[in-house]
């Protein structure tokens, strides 16, 4: 489980620092394409079927780990980077457009073409499903099935002895890491 606190005094250092980091994240990960290693791999499966020619009584090397989706986290990790990145973004000054660079990044473009509809309807930004922007967030991993996993975005409204939450339920693509759907 991960959880962000935003305090009141530090919050324009961290929201500074949390731009920059999700600014320089998308910079390597436009720089560096998952494709790059693919040459390799092949290359590697090659000889590693020349050896098994050329030596047949041998046993076959085991296989290597399997590869993860293009983001490298676990998706719920993924979650918790986008939003917070996210909040940070739209609460700052002129964030606009780095939230959207980070909508077109983490987000699948059929969720983006929902989210803009649903955005349309209600006045209210979806991927918070809100006009407010929140206080803190945690993300709890859930289910996996079917090539997507699911994570809980618990929202924190307010402070004090009984703080209001939101629960979003967002899925994510196994082998893209991409938020694909974010629900109530």
């Amino acid at each position: 489980m991960l959880q962000l606190r935003i305090a009141q005094g530090s919050r324009s250092r961290r929201t500074f620092g949390r731009t920059l980091l999700a600014a320089a994240a998308l910079t390597v990960v436009a720089a560096v394409p998952a494709v790059a290693a693919a040459p390799q791999a092949q290359q590697a499966q090659q000889q590693t079927q020349q050896t098994q020619q050329a030596r047949p009584a041998q046993q076959a090397p085991a296989a290597g780990p399997a590869a993860r989706g293009s983001l490298g986290a676990p998706a719920y990790q993924q979650v918790a980077h986008f939003y917070g990145a996210y909040i940070d973004a739209v609460s700052g000054k002129g964030g606009g457009e780095l939230a959207s660079a980070l909508r077109k990044f983490y987000l699948t473009p059929q969720l983006r073409s929902r989210l803009d509809a649903w955005e349309r309807r209600n006045h209210a930004d979806g991927v918070l499903r809100a006009q407010n922007v929140p206080l803190a967030l945690r993300v709890t991993p859930g289910d996996s099935a079917a090539g997507h996993t699911w994570s809980t975005v618990r929202l924190t409204w307010s402070r004090g002895e009984h703080p209001t939450y939101s629960y979003l339920t967002v899925r994510s693509d196994l082998a893209t890491g991409r938020i694909s759907d974010i629900g109530d």
